[in-house]
């Protein structure tokens, strides 16, 4: 029994590192195409040495990669980490510490200053957590992964070019898992192409100059198509008897109107001649928001929304307005499996929610809300518990 043990247990230790072995082989072997790829796009030949010789793949980025809290949180949960009290007192101090810098920031870019400041608090919390993962290992790491590896690809070309022309030092690039630089943690595409160096002092510092962030967030959202003088949008009031399937349908204020829907105090919605998004996150029973293009815009930034509520609401906590009218249900996170087999089932079933990939995005809410309405369920194409009690039941009976 011994030795058998112990001839498994080599085998085991052996495949393992031939395992590794061959991992680090496909990562040498991406490497050098990504120094070819950034020498064909101008990077000179020693920064392209000096920033990829010796790097190795990161197990941590891809976990991080694997777990974002954007698909894997509640609405109630990711709003209670990030819209909490201290941030707001913190980014009512800072809005009023920076007003003039923000106020020019307003008149050149058209985005008010509580946006740029909810941006922050998201971000890093006002600078305090920028990150210290090293850039160019996180995105090799990203570009030779097969989930994202072409985004990433460009970015870390993009790091490269950062320090190639002069504008980062190599050893200053370090922030978040997935690459991201400075107080409002742009990608280095992002800071090429939108960083701006408002202080004067000949580059753009996005860790030591507030300036130069702030207005390079301000670019960027301009650069985005950010609407000077509307809002991200705001929560409202749905009848009684409301038709949840209209979710994620765009209409103009005065149609919703019709439709009965209210503010938050019952009034009236405003009158203006606007097209706005409805949108359940969080199903019949939590918060119901109508978003405006600018929400998209916020979205540009971060294709979460989840982030995108987040940032709108926390502008608005900045100037004064209250918390939600109506909580988000307390319910567990779906882990990314759960939604996995979910998406499989609804296909099953003949409900396109997509190619299974764990995460609640426009088809899978589309095709929960036709499963919904056909089980004579709520069609807000939220996956509460009573759901997919309903998708299991009716698995079982194939």
């Amino acid at each position: 029994m011994t030795a058998r043990f112990n001839r498994l247990a080599k085998g085991a230790i052996l495949t393992g590192l031939l395992a590794t072995a061959s991992v680090q082989a496909d990562f040498s072997a991406c490497l050098s195409d990504l120094h070819s790829d950034a020498t064909d796009q101008g990077v000179s030949r020693e920064v392209a040495d000096q920033l990829l010789t010796g790097v190795e793949p990161s197990d941590r980025v891809i976990e991080l990669d694997r777990n974002q809290p954007e698909f894997t949180s509640t609405l109630k949960g990711y709003l209670d980490q990030r819209v909490t009290q201290t941030r707001i007192e913190q980014g009512r101090a800072l809005l009023a510490e920076h007003e003039a810098q923000l106020e020019r920031i307003r008149e050149r870019y058209g985005v008010p200053g509580r946006y740029i400041v909810a941006f922050w608090g998201l971000e890093t919390h006002y600078g305090q957590y920028v990150g210290d993962m090293p850039t160019i290992r996180s995105l090799a790491t990203l570009a030779c992964d097969r989930r994202r590896g072409a985004f990433f690809r460009d970015e870390l070309i993009a790091a490269m070019q950062l320090v190639d022309n002069g504008t980062v030092e190599a050893d200053r690039l370090r922030g978040s898992w997935a690459g991201a630089l400075g107080n409002f943690q742009f990608l280095p595409s992002v800071y090429r192409d939108h960083a701006v160096d408002a202080d004067g002092d000949g580059r753009a510092d996005l860790w030591e100059s507030f300036a130069d962030a702030a207005e390079s967030a301000g670019a960027f959202l301009a650069a985005r198509g950010w609407q000077a003088g509307e809002r991200w949008g705001r929560e409202v009031r749905l009848p009684q008897d409301f038709d949840y399937s209209l979710a994620e349908t765009e209409a103009s204020l005065r149609d919703w109107a019709e439709r009965g829907i209210q503010g938050t105090n019952g009034s009236a919605l405003p009158n203006a001649d606007l097209n706005a998004t409805l949108l359940v996150p969080a199903g019949a029973q939590g918060p119901a928001f109508l978003v405006y293009e600018n929400f998209d815009v916020i979205m540009r930034w971060n294709p979460s929304r989840f982030y995108a509520l987040s940032v709108g609401h926390l502008a608005d906590r900045l100037i004064g307005a209250p918390g939600l009218d109506r909580a988000p249900p307390d319910e567990p996170p779906l882990a990314i499996k759960t939604i996995e087999a979910m998406q499989t089932a609804l296909n099953q079933r003949g409900y396109d929610a997509g190619s299974p990939d764990g995460r609640m995005g426009p088809a899978t809410r589309s095709a929960l809300r036709a499963f919904q309405r056909d089980a004579g369920l709520v069609a807000d194409g939220h996956p509460n518990p009573d759901t997919l009690a309903e998708i299991d039941e009716t698995l079982t009976q194939d």
